[in-house]
């Protein structure tokens, strides 16, 4: 009987390792895949994306409203800073002169301060003339002596002067670390939104920046709120009105207060300004800057307040209309006032 002999091996060749290799692998990236590692974001539909991209929008306007009043904040800091340092130097200035008197006197007593006054009186050859002049010296003396006082205290409100500017620094300081971290909270939630509607179609980013087919032009919002203006409770009032018309198909830019573009505070804050009236920067300001009126009592001109922390304002133009700055996606525009949770109205008076 023949031996049996164990089959011999064979190595594999290079061809051969680089295919059990990529089988391997695939296995292996098959295996992860049904871990559920590695999965592809998933498509949103454009109803899922409008809500997101709605979500992040009332998001950054939060945000951009913190971003203006730590603004506003910060120009009055850094205003009043430059008061406080223009007076300590005034004061300063002020100082350096009595200085200046101290010095001169106390070089003229050195001059003749060596000789005992009852001596100079021996050697003075009109003993009437010295006493004359030595009441002179010391009512001089009394003046030097309150001008020293007067030094002092200078010394001391320019000391205050200068801790008091070193807080307002420190405060100024604070206010543009918080608008550094707004912004970057506002940028942050407008990158999303971006990325979200590129997922969009031409047609479906339309649709988003004009629901229910709103997209009303400039003269379209005229005719739409016809006799608005007219009816405004004051002339202020219209103006702002008129010059929210004129506003209508800018573009929404987050901080901005016109004439080219605006975020929605920035659209009313413009618009009174140009009827000369000076309102706050945010909304939350803005609301309590007029007389409260019911939404049953609008009238054109009147400020309207959206969401529960008050962070939309467009300007009521009558119809049920206002004409507000809505989110980067659209333009200025007209808009029912229905469209968004109200929260309260302001008549600036």
């Amino acid at each position: 009987m023949s031996a049996h002999r164990k089959p011999k091996q064979r190595s594999l060749s290079g061809n051969t390792a680089r295919t059990a290799v990529t089988i391997a692998l695939a296995g292996a990236a098959s295996a992860t895949a049904f871990d559920g590692v590695g999965h592809a974001e998933p498509r949103l539909s454009p109803a899922e994306v409008k809500s997101k991209v709605d979500s992040l929008y009332r998001e950054a306007e939060i945000a951009t409203e913190k971003y203006n009043g730590a603004k506003e904040k910060a120009e009055k800091a850094e205003k009043s800073l430059g008061v406080l340092r223009d007076e300590a130097a005034r004061r300063t200035e002020k100082l350096n002169s009595a200085r200046d008197e101290i010095g001169s006197y106390a070089a003229a007593q050195y001059r003749t301060g060596g000789i005992d006054p009852t001596v100079q009186l021996a050697l003075s050859s009109d003993p009437q003339q010295f006493l004359d002049r030595a009441a002179l010296t010391e009512r001089a003396g009394n003046r030097q002596a309150a001008t020293v006082s007067g030094i002092h205290k200078q010394l001391q409100e320019i000391d205050q002067l200068r801790s008091e500017a070193d807080d307002r620094l420190a405060a100024f300081h604070k206010r543009q670390a918080e608008l550094k971290k707004q912004k970057k909270t506002i940028t942050g939630k407008l990158d999303e939104a971006k990325r979200l509607l590129s997922q969009l179609t031409g047609d479906q980013r339309a649709e988003l920046a004009h629901p229910d087919g709103d997209r009303a032009t400039r003269s379209d919002a005229r005719d739409a709120a016809v006799g608005g203006a007219a009816k405004a409770p004051n002339t202020r009032a219209a103006s702002a009105v008129a010059y929210a018309y004129k506003a209508i198909g800018s573009p929404y830019v987050w901080g901005a207060t016109g004439p080219g573009a605006f975020d929605c505070s920035g659209l009313t804050q413009a618009a009174y300004r140009s009827a000369g009236v000076s309102l706050p920067r945010t909304t939350y300001a803005q609301i309590a800057a007029g007389e409260r009126v019911s939404r049953s009592a609008l009238r054109p001109g009147d400020l309207v307040f959206f969401y529960s922390g008050i962070s939309h304002v467009g300007i009521y133009v009558g119809h049920g209309q206002m004409i507000h700055a809505p989110n980067p996606s659209a333009p200025v525009r007209l808009a029912p006032i229905d469209q968004m949770p109200f929260a309260g109205a302001t008549r600036v008076v």
